[in-house]
Formats: C-alpha cells, sequence, structure tokens
C-alpha cells in the first residue's frame, strides 16, 4: 500500500507555511505571491461576509475596512473558549471552525501549487502547549486534531516542532541545542547528529512563553499606563480610590483576547471608570480604544516597536501610537526592552537548562545552539543562549523556515 499523499504544516501563533520533500529536499509552498510564510490571522469582512487570511486580513485591518480582525488563535488550543460559539457577521460559530478554514485555505493553496490532493497532514506542534497544565497540554492536541480534521484531512499526526528543525539542519557531527522562539511557545530539544545526517533526538522541552508574550510585557509595561493602568478610581459611592482594575488593561495587551474587549459591557465598563477617574484623559484614551476597535492597532504598534528596538542601527525606536492619538509615542531603546523582557527571557534560559538537564549533557558539551523562530533572534535571547553555552557555535540562517522545512521532509514518510 502506498504511502498517502502527506502535507507538512507549520500552523504557528504569528506565522505559517507549509510543503512537501522533493528528491529529499524541503519544498514550500507559496501560500501567498512570493511568500513561502502566511500570517496567521483572518479577517472577517461586513460586506460582503467572507473570511480572508493571511496578509490580506491584515491589510484589511490596517486599511480600516468594516469586520472582525483575529490572530494568535493557536494561543486558544486547549482552552474552553475555543469551542464557545460567536455570533459573527450573523453566523453562530466557534474558534475549531474558524482555525478549520485557515487550515483548509492552506491546503486548497498547497494543492492548486502542486496539482495534488493531500489527504493527510504532518502537523508541528510545541511540546507543551501549556507549561504546566498536563490536561490542557493534552487538550490542545485534541483540539488541534479536531482543526485538521474540520479542515477536510482524513488524518493527521503530529512532530515536536525543534525536533522538526533539528531534521532540517546541515549535518554535522556533535551536540546540537535548537532554540525554538514562536509567536506563543518556547520549545528546546537537544540533538547527537553525525555528519552522515544520522541524528537523534535527546532531549525536549517547552515553556509558554513567546514572541506574543515579549508584545504583552511591553504593551503593559510602556502603553497600557497611557490608557489608565494604574491609574486612581474615584469611588462612586464613597470617599476614597481605588487603582483601576487591571483585567481590562491585561486583555488588551494580549494578542488573542482583544476580540473579546469589543463587547458592549466592555465599553461600558471603560465609560464608567472614564467618569469616575482622576486622570480622565488617559481613560478617555481607552474609550476610544474600544469604541473605535483599535486594540490590534495597538497591538501592531508595540511589535513594531520591539523589532525596531532590536535592529542596533535603527536610529530612534518607538512604540507609535498616532492612530490613537496624533503625536503619542513611546521611546523604546534597547536598555528600556531588555529591562521589561528580563523575566521572559530568564524563564527561557530555564527551559533550555532543564533541556539540558533531560538529555544528560552539560553546557560545555554543546558544539552549536540553533535559534529558530523570529523572536529567537532578538539580541536579548541571542545573549542569554551564548552565556549558557559560550563554546558554542551560534546559528540563525534558516531561523524562519527551519520547522517548516523539517516537516516537509518528514511528511513523506510520517504514515509509512
Amino acid at each position: 500500500m502506498s504511502a498517502p499523499n502527506t502535507l507538512g504544516i507549520d500552523f504557528g501563533t504569528s506565522n505559517s507555511a507549509a510543503g512537501i520533500a522533493v528528491n529529499g529536499k524541503p519544498w514550500l509552498v507559496e501560500l501567498e505571491p512570493g511568500q513561502t510564510t502566511l500570517p496567521t490571522a483572518v479577517f472577517f469582512e461586513e460586506q460582503p461576509r467572507r473570511m480572508r487570511i493571511g496578509a490580506s486580513a491584515t491589510s484589511a485591518l490596517i486599511s480600516g475596512e468594516e469586520g472582525r480582525f483575529m490572530r494568535a488563535l493557536k494561543s486558544l488550543l486547549g482552552t474552553p473558549l475555543l469551542r464557545e460559539e460567536r455570533r459573527i457577521n450573523g453566523e453562530r460559530i466557534d474558534f475549531i471552525e474558524i482555525i478549520a478554514r485557515f487550515l483548509r485555505e492552506v491546503k486548497s493553496r498547497a494543492e492548486a501549487a502542486t496539482y495534488q490532493e493531500f489527504t493527510h497532514a504532518l502537523s508541528g506542534r510545541p511540546v507543551r502547549f501549556h507549561s504546566s497544565d498536563e490536561a490542557r497540554n493534552a487538550q490542545a492536541e485534541v483540539d488541534l486534531r479536531d482543526c485538521y480534521l474540520a479542515a477536510g484531512f482524513q488524518d493527521v499526526r503530529f512532530m515536536f516542532e525543534p525536533e522538526a528543525a533539528a531534521r532540517a539542519t546541515t549535518p554535522d557531527d556533535g551536540i546540537g541545542l535548537i532554540v525554538d522562539i514562536g509567536g506563543g511557545t518556547s520549545d528546546f530539544s537537544l540533538f547527537s547528529q553525525k555528519d552522515t545526517g544520522e541524528t537523534e533526538i535527546l532531549a525536549s522541552y517547552g515553556v509558554r512563553i513567546g514572541g506574543t508574550d515579549f508584545d504583552r510585557r511591553l504593551s503593559i509595561d510602556h502603553v497600557m499606563p497611557l490608557l489608565g493602568r494604574g491609574s486612581a478610581i474615584r469611588n462612586a459611592f464613597g470617599a476614597g480610590t481605588l487603582p483601576a482594575p487591571a483585567k481590562i488593561f491585561n486583555d488588551l495587551a494580549t494578542w488573542q483576547m482583544i476580540q473579546f474587549l469589543y463587547a458592549a459591557d466592555s465599553r461600558h465598563k471603560a465609560k464608567d471608570l472614564a467618569r469616575n477617574a482622576a486622570e480622565p484623559e488617559k481613560l478617555a484614551r481607552l474609550v476610544t480604544v474600544l469604541e473605535d476597535e483599535l486594540g490590534h492597532d495597538v497591538a501592531f504598534a508595540v511589535e513594531s516597536g520591539k523589532i525596531q528596538s532590536n535592529q542596533p542601527d535603527h536610529p530612534a525606536p518607538r512604540i507609535d501610537l498616532k492612530e490613537l492619538e496624533r503625536g503619542l509615542m513611546v521611546p523604546l531603546s534597547a536598555e528600556v526592552l531588555q529591562d521589561s523582557l528580563h523575566e521572559q527571557v530568564a524563564e527561557i534560559a530555564v527551559g533550555a537548562q532543564e533541556t539540558l538537564k533531560l538529555g544528560r549533557i552539560d553546557a560545555a558539551q554543546v558544539d552549536r545552539i540553533v535559534l529558530v523562530g523570529g523572536s529567537s533572534l532578538m539580541a536579548v535571547v541571542e545573549q542569554q543562549m551564548r552565556q549558557l553555552c559560550p563554546d558554542a557555535k551560534v546559528l540563525k540562517a534558516n531561523a524562519m523556515t527551519a520547522v517548516a522545512d523539517g516537516l516537509a521532509i518528514s511528511a513523506a514518510t510520517a504514515f509509512d
């Protein structure tokens, strides 16, 4: 019996990719014109009623089109929110179906590009969807499987994302450590390799920290105070003040939670806070963000500032909030970024150390560190990894495609 046609899919929190092996080499599908990576974003248009994905979804948000934008859907896997129905454009739909529609479009584009039907999928997955909650970790894989089946695949198998990246490395003798910092998780695989390409995975580990968590921390520290986080709110029924409730600001700083804040109750709560605020101009900005649905615009501004701050030659990195208020901005130097993110980066270092411990390998034995994922390229992450394994060479040439490449290579034999 011949192996089924299997598509390797890297379904990521921020970006996705898909591919197959051609003569033993990875070949990634051009999911958008000239691009093999696709933003994991969706936009529900109001007129006509349809769901757009990828760069088209992002451009719809940026251009101010009427509709509902969503990003970081992968972070909802394993949570009760995933199976809750929502009314979007007059349709009741849950996030299983939204993710399935995204994957269905990836499948369709891959089939159009390769002139073949893909009945099966090899999907990447984090080592841990949720750092310490094993029940949620198990449920998250069940959820993701249901998404693939709803997308039209007959079956799906999973491979740890850092293990996929290890299979895409250039063969070399020695011990390597994959450091895969994605949008929602950080994953590690320790591997032993021969120059013939034979690879043995020694240990894998993961923590629920990723690029979107970096964005969240920066937003909470530097943007949300401008919208009233920490401001005093007068007691409507007596004397004294209390700090503004943190939850609404924490949710607004969290990519996957932003869309839930556009409901009437959140807007009403923001108006109540503004009426009783000791600093009403700040809470007025919060009201504007929710009324005009600018939460994702703010989040993109934070992400852009983070990227600028990681560029040594950028003249003035900043979080530019001009969409909210003319001239409103937050300087974001490399030092400020490092200070805000030190706890997250320290947790990533602990994850890498735990991987070495599980594999019974000393840091001095690691010959190379392979950085994978856009957030792995942040200077604060690389510095931490160099401190952990000072004798290892750091490789990052294929950071953006290593997981997808490994899944593409492995898809050919995934169902053998």
